[in-house]
């Protein structure tokens, strides 16, 4: 199961229902952050993540409105006693523009910190129980879209199956859980394969940033349970979009289509769309791709497999 939470969702400016961007993933106890604009860090404390956590922060590009909000979270966390290390990924030059920050406003942090400027065009990270594929898309400047992809998970443990093998010892079973092979007394060896289901899929999350995906980005995010799409404008201003290399609600539909997603959640909404609540992109968005939401700052959306099949549920935090 991983949850996500949208603490900011409007675009390039704060609104009176909409801050900067910044997305929560939550998963088994771990905070995953996807940007940081303006204002995170009191959304962050309000919301009860708690500033201890382990967690890691990926931002797609340095335009202010997705990375300002930096400095005060890792200010916020330290005054507030954080202490374990914290992972921070980027483009380059996020590593200079948080050195500086420090260095000019507080002094240093009291936890540590890892920074780390990706490189090329595309690439991943491998976690132990996650990979995380960045790639670049269409934008003014460097951005990358992030691609969080949890690795499969054993299959359910046939107790029939251990039983008939002559397996009764519980703690072999939760080696073979693990993936492991054992060998038994009498020389026979046990492989996980022997006691377990086919492997159940992790959850598969991508999100653009900012900018036009590219055709790598639709190679690597295919098969996505989730999409997390700009939406800054709809179609009728698609020339305006594509001058500034932002996306439309209805490029959001169809890159959701394109890669076989199964959600497609819009943020980054242009103030534009306040009075309206945002409405015209949704409607664009679902004559595409039925399975659309609307993000809103406090929404949260829990997925995960049951039975093999992927749900999602709605909430608030």
């Amino acid at each position: 199961m991983l949850e996500i939470f949208f603490l900011g969702t409007s675009a390039a400016i704060p609104t009176k229902k909409r801050g900067l961007p910044c997305i929560v993933v939550r998963r088994e106890g771990e905070i995953i952050m996807l940007d940081c604009g303006e204002g995170t860090q009191m959304k962050f404390i309000l919301s009860g993540f708690g500033v201890n956590k382990p967690m890691k922060i990926f931002i797609t590009h340095l335009h202010g409105d997705h990375v300002l909000g930096l400095p005060g979270l890792l200010f916020s966390m330290n005054i507030l006693g954080r202490s374990r290390k914290l992972e921070i990924y980027g483009p380059r030059g996020i590593k200079g523009f948080i050195e500086i920050a420090l260095k000019y406003t507080s002094g240093g942090l009291g936890y540590p910190i890892t920074i780390v400027e990706l490189e090329g065009e595309h690439g991943e990270i491998e976690f132990e129980e996650y990979i995380v594929k960045y790639v670049v898309t269409k934008h003014s400047v460097l951005n990358y879209a992030y691609i969080l992809e949890e690795k499969p998970k054993p299959g359910k443990f046939n107790v029939e199956k251990a039983l008939k093998l002559g397996l009764k010892n519980r703690r072999k079973w939760g080696l073979l859980k693990k993936g492991l092979i054992i060998k038994l007394e009498d020389g026979r060896v046990i492989r996980p394969e022997d006691v377990l289901g086919p492997p159940i899929p992790g959850i598969k999350i991508a999100y653009t940033g900012d900018g036009i995906p590219s055709d790598k980005f639709y190679e690597v995010a295919l098969g996505s349970d989730v999409l997390i799409h700009e939406a800054t404008y709809t179609s009728l201003l698609e020339d305006k979009a594509m001058s500034e290399y932002h996306a439309t609600a209805k490029i959001a539909a169809l890159t959701a289509c394109r890669i076989k997603a199964k959600l497609l959640i819009l943020t980054h909404i242009s103030a534009r769309y306040e009075k309206s609540e945002g409405k015209p992109l949704l409607e664009e968005a679902r004559e595409i791709f039925k399975n659309t939401i609307l993000a809103f700052d406090g929404l949260k959306i829990t997925v995960r497999r049951r039975n093999g099949k992927f749900i999602w549920e709605e909430d608030t935090l």
